[in-house]
């Protein structure tokens, strides 16, 4: 005689009903339960989740001049009615400076310094205190007995003001850009390498200022995050700044040298020059192109050309 099977389909029925129920009424507590432990894995395991990275939001417009100084540098930005200066070209270059500047309506600079005590860098910055109100300055640790660090001083002291000299990751505020000290210039043997080298970011844009910072300068920023779209080349292109290991660090999308017509140090050297170019970096030029103007909403960067009566 055959046994008869047990009909286990009402036994099931029931099961799933009950196994409905319960995650209708901890379903919640269920899943909260699950992923606290897959959070717990991932903390053990130190697995981070990548995230986007924020939009840094502006509600400006910065501008930045790489004035047409000749073989010099001179830099200004300005950004909600506020005006820095980076350097003033030579002494032939600070009254068509001012005289430029007064006719953009500036009226006082928040800022004002000069990177190193070069002719070519701080020849003007005596005509350009003179002249304006100036709230800082910032000069580094590195001194010299020309005419030129004499008479920037001089204006110094007829203004009744003093410079400060900037320390490493020092940080200050533009309008909506914050710039940070990234080297304070240490080495007063040699004046390029006492450089001041700041970054200012704006929005999600940067800029880095080298001065006339060589290669040891390089070496010994390159861990301090250099990264930027944009680049003032180091020494108006010469071939004593721009490492290949620099440069990759920085990974930029524009690079700006400063530099005069058929100048006897035959800046930029070719050498710089084909570091960029192997980089598909876009080269802007101030002997070629005159003044250039870089404009940033906090997203992009647009690049300008212009001719400005500044080189003296």
């Amino acid at each position: 005689m055959k046994k008869r099977r047990k009909n286990n389909y009402g036994i099931i029925g029931v099961t799933i009903v009950v196994l409905v129920a319960i995650f209708e009424v901890y379903g919640g507590k269920i899943d909260a339960f699950f992923t606290s432990i897959k959070n717990g894995i991932k903390e053990d395991l130190n697995i981070k989740e990548e995230v986007e990275p924020a939009i840094n939001e502006v509600n400006s417009d910065l501008k930045v001049y790489f004035l047409d100084v000749g073989q010099a540098d001179s830099i200004l930005i300005q950004n909600k009615n506020e005006n820095m200066l980076i350097d003033a070209g030579n002494n032939e270059d600070g009254p068509k400076l001012v005289k430029y500047f007064k006719k953009l309506g500036i009226k006082n600079f928040k800022y004002v310094v000069g990177t190193h005590p070069h002719e070519d860098h701080i020849g003007g910055l005596d005509n350009v205190i003179n002249s304006f109100d100036v709230e800082n300055i910032y000069l580094p640790n590195a001194i010299t007995t020309t005419k030129t660090f004499e008479d920037v001083l001089d204006a110094i002291e007829k203004k009744n003001k003093s410079f400060e000299t900037p320390k490493i990751n020092d940080t200050f505020n533009l309008g909506e850009a914050s710039l940070t000290v990234i080297f304070p210039g240490t080495n007063t043997n040699d004046l390029n390498s006492s450089s001041i080298v700041l970054k200012m970011t704006f929005g999600n844009n940067s800029f880095l200022f080298m001065g006339d910072a060589p290669v040891e300068v390089e070496n010994k920023i390159l861990l301090n995050g250099i990264n930027a779209d944009v680049l003032k080349v180091g020494h108006h292109g010469s071939r004593y700044s721009s490492s290949d290991i620099f440069l990759d660090k920085v990974n930029c999308k524009y690079a700006i040298i400063s530099c005069g017509k058929n100048n006897s140090y035959n800046h930029p050297h070719k050498e710089t020059i084909a570091k960029l170019n192997t980089r598909n970096i876009n080269v802007y030029r101030t002997d070629e192109m005159g003044t250039i103007l870089a404009s940033s909403d906090g997203r992009e960067i647009k690049m300008s050309i212009m001719k400005t009566d500044t080189n003296g």
